[in-house]
């Protein structure tokens, strides 16, 4: 038979195939059509069309059978069923689809198939011969067309030109059919993808709203696995935003390392990854590609999630079939990856939002609160918070005011306790530097070697001990104030390193070569006659005028008159409130006896004798009795009517008078100098420079 006479008889199969082209495709009721038209040229009982789908597996375009059952039902190209594709190993086709034409007289003695895979199916339906030519279209094979029969030697070298001469003239048209049942396909997927936005709009955390989305893609990308991973700040592992798998996981991974997968190149580069079969073609030995095997994944499709022109994540699927995506499923899952990086962006504006609400929230918080502290610092600590009308104080703080708001160092003089700390602090609250910190140090208070490690600071390793870097108060105070108390205490190395500060605004840690700049108002204190010091050799006589720019002096408590009861009666309601002793008072004989009495220790001294009389005192007033200020009458037998010192020199009078208190307050507490420095109001290094100064001992 030749094609001259089969090309007539073929025409109204042509014609049906025509038809598919304008209106859905029916393969059962085409074929079954076509193999009446075909079956006096090339006589079956079964008739199967067979298309090479993308990675070389096959699947059934078409299949009708006239005796017998149906043996690839679920199988078909337009059904788009992936997992029930073929190898060609499985249908016997390998020759075939190699180009060469085959015919099997009888399957149940052919030598060619005594094993094969797919010959007890072929032995259920009862097929003994069968002609198996290729199909060709644009000059490659596009699939095999196979006659069936049950009857044995039905075929012949002559069949397999007839079956040869059919498949040359329908292949174009199946090709054609599939290519367009594709693309509606592919049109159809592309619409559907619309509808995810909803879904991804629904929430602005993928987290949280991840299954959701995951079902709404199931039905345009069918998965038993999928997930969303995004590359961690290393640039090393892959962090999963959400994951949803049909089976369970008994050790769920949060974080992978990008390494233990054999594709981590196309990943990093931006590379979809096609895994047709993950058994064959994933390296076992990689502990990721070992994972997905040993969870039943056989296709895999992992496409990247570009942010901008970064690869920032991957969009992945897994299913437990081999064979089941495609180039066609590549674009759609890219697709989707788009709306998956719009929606992830999306979380992280919000996310940005969020923080920085916090962050403006905190700020604000943080601000009233500051402004709160500084209004505290200020009712606490300004000018009109220290108490007193005496003139000489009033002159004192007038002065301090004035230089409150320049840079200009401050030496403020007076007596141990007469509050000296107190204007340092308010002079700092009113000066343009109040924002930042205020650190204070009594240089007396510090052993000699260490001294220099507490102002400047010391590198690691300066000297035995440091095991490791640490800021000065210079550092500390950076943008600040700088109290030194008790200046006249620091030994001659330090005062020479101190003036270098003071005329250069630079230092250098202890043991370290860097030079840091000194940002600091000084303030400084003193008990002592710095001058008589400069005399003696003892202070630095540079250093002195470097610190003595602008100078003010407070004045004893016992030389501010009526102020000694006006800070008593506030120290009586203070500790009375904090002690619970109700609203105590002050009796008569209690504030003659507290006016007549020298203060060796002013006005620390007087808070602390309020605050022991308080605890002593079992409620109402306080009497001269709860105080036992034996050194009372000594001051009203040194002083005359005005409370003027009388006979001997003002200072000779004081000197004896503080001699005789701290021999008073040592003999009270039986030697221990702590509780007897706590009686007068001072502090334990100050009483010892005192014993030292006029040749006591406990």
């Amino acid at each position: 038979m030749t094609l001259e006479l089969a090309d007539p008889d073929l025409l109204p199969a042509l014609t049906a195939l025509g038809r598919a082209m304008q209106e859905a495709f029916d393969p059962q009721r085409f074929l079954s059509e076509f193999s009446a038209l075909v079956q006096p040229l090339l006589p079956h009982d079964r008739l199967v069309i067979a298309y090479i789908e993308e990675g070389g597996s096959l699947s059934v375009f078409a299949e009708h059978t006239l005796r017998g059952p149906a043996l690839h039902e679920g199988r078909y190209t337009i059904a788009f069923d992936p997992g029930g594709r073929y190898t060609p190993t499985e249908l016997a086709l390998v020759p075939v689809l190699a180009g060469e034409a085959m015919w099997v007289r009888d399957f149940q003695n052919d030598p060619r198939f005594p094993h094969g895979p797919d010959r007890p199916e072929l032995l259920k339906t009862g097929l003994r011969s069968r002609a198996a030519v290729p199909l060709q279209s644009g000059g490659r094979i596009i699939g095999a067309l196979l006659a069936g029969s049950l009857t044995p030697g039905t075929y012949t070298d002559a069949s397999l030109a007839v079956a040869k001469q059919v498949a040359d003239l329908i292949a174009p048209f199946i090709q054609n059919i599939v290519l367009l049942h594709r693309e509606q396909r592919r049109r159809g997927r592309l619409t559907s993808l619309v509808g995810l936005a909803c879904v991804f709009g629904a929430s602005l955390n993928l987290r949280e709203s991840f299954e959701q989305v995951a079902d709404a893609i199931r039905p345009i990308l069918d998965f038993d696995a999928m997930g969303v991973g995004l590359v961690g700040k290393s640039g090393r592992d892959l962090e999963f935003v959400g994951k949803v798998d049909e089976a369970p996981d008994t050790a769920p991974l949060t974080r992978i390392p990008l390494e233990d997968f054999s594709f981590s190149s196309k990943l990093a580069a931006g590379d979809p990854v096609l895994v047709h079969d993950v058994s064959v073609e994933l390296d076992a030995a990689r502990p990721g590609d070992r994972r997905m095997i040993e969870r039943g994944y056989r296709s895999c499709l992992s496409v990247p999630l570009w942010f901008c022109e970064d690869v920032g994540g991957s969009l992945c699927f897994a299913k437990r079939r081999p064979h089941w995506y495609d180039s066609a499923d590549v674009e759609i899952a890219s697709a989707i990856a788009a709306q998956v990086v719009v929606a992830l962006q999306h979380q992280r504006l919000a996310e940005e939002q969020q923080q920085r609400a916090r962050v403006e929230g905190q700020a604000r918080q943080l601000a009233q609160r500051l402004t709160t502290l500084r209004q505290a610092l200020g009712d606490r600590y300004g000018f009109d918070r220290i108490l007193g009308r005496a003139p000489a104080l009033r002159d004192a703080l007038g002065r301090a005011a004035k230089v409150a708001p320049t840079e200009t160092t401050v030496l403020l003089t007076g007596e141990s306790g007469t509050g000296k700390e107190l204007v340092a602090r308010a002079i700092h609250q009113a000066s343009p530097r109040a924002e930042g910190p205020y650190v204070a140090i009594n240089c007396a208070a510090l052993p000699e070697t260490l001294v220099e490690s507490e102002l400047f600071g010391h590198e690691k390793g300066a000297f035995t001990g440091a095991d490791k870097q640490k800021p000065g108060r210079f550092e500390l105070a950076a943008g600040g104030t700088l109290f030194l108390d008790e200046i006249g205490e620091l030994p001659p190395l330090v005062q020479a390193k101190l003036l270098r500060v003071l005329q250069e605004h630079e230092y250098q840690r202890v043991g370290g070569t860097v030079t840091l700049r000194a940002d600091v108002r000084f303030i400084t204190a003193t008990n002592r006659n710095l001058a008589q010091a400069v005399a003696d050799g003892t202070f630095r006589e540079d250093l002195y005028y470097r610190l003595n720019v602008f100078s003010v002096h407070l004045p004893a408590l016992r030389e501010r008159g009526d102020d000694v009861l006006l800070l008593a009666n506030h120290f009586v309601q203070e500790f009375g409130a904090r002690f619970g002793k109700g609203e105590p008072g002050l009796s008569r004989d209690a504030q003659d006896t507290l006016q007549t009495y020298g203060w060796p220790g002013n006005i620390r001294e007087l808070a602390n004798a309020i605050e022991r009389a308080l605890i002593l005192a079992d409620g109402g007033l306080l009497t001269a009795a709860h105080f036992g200020l034996d050194g009372a009458r000594e001051q009203r037998r040194l002083t005359g009517a005005n409370g003027q010192p009388s006979g001997s020199s003002a200072p000779e009078v004081l000197a004896d008078m503080e001699k005789r208190a701290i021999r008073a307050a040592l003999e009270h507490t039986k030697g221990n100098k702590t509780q007897a420095a706590a009686a007068l109001g001072i502090t334990r290094t100050q009483l010892h420079t005192r014993l030292k100064r006029f040749g006591l001992t406990a």
